[in-house]
Parts: C-alpha cells; structure tokens; sequence
C-alpha cells in the first residue's frame, strides 16, 4: 500500500494515461468519426518509435528531427495502409489492420541488423556498446525541470505529456468541427449517401486513417522517452485493445471523452496492482495480471449494458451497433 500511495507512481500512472489518451485519440478519429475499424494502431506507434530510435543511434541525427521524422513514417505507413486496403468491406479492413501491425512487429523481432531484434533498441548501436536514443531528451526534460521547480522526472514528464495531449486534443476538436469533420461523420453514418452529395469517401477515409495515424506516431515517440529502451514485444496487440477500452469507457465520437476514459483505464489496470487485500491476495503477481483485465473487462461489460454509448457518448451518434 505503501507504493499505491506514492506520489510518484501515481506521477508514473498519469504519464502512461496521457501516452494512452494520445494513443487513443488517433482511434477515435478513425473509428468515433470516419468508421474506420482499425486494429492495428499499435503499428503507428512502433514504425515512429523506431525511425526515431535508429536515425539517432545510427545515423547519428538530431533526435528532434528523428522525432518528426519517425511522425512522417508512422503517416505514410497509415496512408500505405490505406490505399491498398480501405476499400475492402469494414470487417476485412478490420483484418488487414491487425495483419500489418503484426507484419511490423515480426520485421523488427527478425530484423536484427536494423531494429536490434529481440534486444530492442539497447542492441541499435555496435557489438558491446549499449545504445542510448534519448539523451537529448533527457537534457529537455532536465531543463523543464528546473524551470517548473519540480524534484521528480516523473512529474516533470507528466506535465509534459499531458500538456502535448491537451494540446492535440484541442486542435483535433476543432479540426472535426470545421466542414471536412461534418463530413467525416456523414461518411461513417452513410457513406452511399455522401458519395452521392459528391464527397470523395475515400480521399477523406485515407486523411482520417493518416491522421490516426500520425497521433498513434506521437504517442510512440512519448512511450519510448518514457522508457528509455524498448523491444518489438512492447507493441503487441493488446495495446490497441487497450486503447479500444479507453474509447469504450468514454465514449465513440467524442473528443473529450478519450482522457476521461484513460484515466479511469490508467486507475483501474495500474491500482489494482497492488491493492493486498481479498481476493488480490490469492493470487499471485503474475495473476494479478490477468485478474485486472478481467476487471477492467468486467466494468466495460456492464458499462455497455447500463450506457453502451459510454460515459460521454451520444447515443443517437454510435457508430457501434
């Protein structure tokens, strides 16, 4: 109880939220917005949290620069997803999506001369050396902190990270309030009816996935500094089945509602951790594991019975039928 209580793994949570309400945000513009049923998220993350990663350690560049970079990767790949696959029928989308961020996922396990392989990034640099990508972050996050007044790196990230969060979520609201995301929510209530008012579905479906896309980038490059080292198994699927979780909780088709989700995602999967009393105590840390999810699993459940639209949703706008 004595960690649950500490200020710096709470710190630690809210960070971890932040990179989730990021994360999530991508989503909920391709899906709460456009329709678009993606299950691969977790491959925007990885795709710039490596470019980021080797473009430092191996070319030697400027980690802002590999940052914008790794952005512009995680872009392309949304729009090389999208030209060869958003015409297929959504639930084949769905499949394809999933496909593409295992497909990242098992070229940066076997590619070992580009990626590190199974060793992650601390492998990027020569045989014997460990590799590190984020020392200019690290003097960023110093500075910050000295000029905030703050003692903890854990704070000082977490205003970092939800002042970022804070400020995508601000402009993606007023992108989709503007004429372009009124037609975005015409394409995913009926996109034979768009198309017949002249709107180019496809062109907009591709800029939403890009978008999406680009968000999940920046919430990989938040996730790798937040780390310091990571491997491809750090970008597993369940990922984006969290960040699923957190738009369930909160709600398809509204802005807002991703950082109330992610936070009730970030309270709930990380303080059950360490809650030592009944039933928590008969199970042990790698049960726990599980029996988180189920809790989380179980709060959905009832949430989609009780308020399937979640808990800022519109009912009359769900797009989850």
């Amino acid at each position: 109880m004595s960690i649950l209580a500490s200020g710096g793994f709470w710190a630690f949570v809210g960070v971890v939220a932040g990179i989730y309400t990021i994360l999530a945000l991508g989503l909920q513009v391709q899906f709460g917005f456009a329709g678009l049923l993606n299950f691969g998220q977790v491959a925007f993350m990885a795709i710039a949290a490596y470019t980021m990663a080797i473009l430092v350690v191996k070319e030697g560049w400027s980690m802002w620069l590999a940052a914008a970079l790794g952005i512009a990767a995680a872009t392309v790949g949304g729009l090389l997803l999208g030209l060869t696959s958003l015409r297929l029928r959504a639930d084949y989308f769905a499949i394809v999506t999933i496909a593409f961020s295992e497909i990242v996922r098992y070229v940066a396990t076997n590619d070992t001369a580009l990626t590190g392989g199974t060793q992650g990034t601390i492998a990027l640099g020569r045989v014997g050396t460990a590799s590190q990508y984020n020392g200019q972050w690290s003097s960023f996050e110093s500075g910050v902190e000295h000029a905030l007044g703050f003692s903890s790196s854990d704070a000082t990230m977490l205003v970092i990270v939800w002042f970022v969060a804070l400020v995508l979520l601000l402009l993606t609201w007023l992108g989709l309030r503007t004429p372009w995301g009124r037609v975005l929510r015409a394409i995913r209530d009926d996109e034979e009816a768009a198309a017949a008012l002249g709107k180019n579905t496809f062109a907009y479906k591709l800029q939403a996935l890009a978008l999406g896309a680009a968000l999940g980038g920046i919430a990989g490059l938040f996730y790798a500094w937040e780390f310091s080292f990571f491997s491809p198994d750090d970008f597993q699927p369940l990922l984006t089945f969290f960040a699923w979780m957190i738009l369930l909780l909160g709600g398809l088709g509204r802005v807002w509602a991703v950082p109330l989700g992610a936070g009730i995602f970030g309270i709930v999967f990380a303080g059950t951790r360490f809650l030592n009393f009944a039933p928590f105590t008969w199970f042990g840390s790698d049960g726990r594991a599980y029996l988180r999810l189920i809790i989380i699993g179980l709060i959905i459940v009832i949430l989609v019975l009780v308020r399937p639209q979640g808990l800022l949703g519109n009912k009359r706008e769900m797009v989850l039928e």
